[in-house]
């Protein structure tokens, strides 16, 4: 059983009795830190079990002219607010992205093939979690509902 199962069996209970605003309230508070904790992971080019995220491959650049950036880290805009959401109401808490770089976050996400560009070869992608709950996630939740509920 997770620990997040473990979790929503001991809070379930409690979180019922709260009025549907409260509960509400609860999810997007909780919503906002999860979201800011996978912000930090990301820029940190972290895995939920605390590895480094697989390297890019490299690339042949002697055709390209001009300023070559080679440390650029990656998912530098993914992780911004715009395409980074974070929803919750009174019955669940989302973290997730939205339009075109769902598609893109996914492919990282499982390690999927997918074109680099349209008309390029299909290319397997190593598997990279932009999204995953770690043991400080777990805890956070913890703390956030016990806040909560003692008020």
């Amino acid at each position: 059983m997770s620990d997040l199962q473990v979790l929503e069996d001991w809070a379930g209970a409690l979180l019922q009795r709260l009025e549907p605003q409260a509960r509400t309230q609860l999810a997007r508070n909780i919503a906002q830190q999860l979201r800011r904790s996978q912000q930090q992971r990301v820029t940190a080019q972290r895995n939920p079990d605390d590895s480094h995220y697989a390297a890019r491959k490299s690339r042949d650049l002697r055709g390209k002219q001009g300023r070559v950036q080679r440390k650029v880290k990656m998912f530098r805009k993914l992780r911004t607010g715009s395409y980074l959401k974070a929803r919750g109401d009174s019955n669940h808490v989302s973290v997730g992205f939205t339009g075109r770089v769902a598609r893109i976050a996914r492919v990282h996400q499982y390690g999927l093939k997918d074109r680099a560009e349209p008309g390029a070869p299909d290319v397997r992608y190593d598997q990279r979690q932009v999204l995953g709950f770690t043991a400080a996630d777990v805890d956070v939740i913890r703390t956030t509902l016990l806040a909560h509920l003692t008020k």
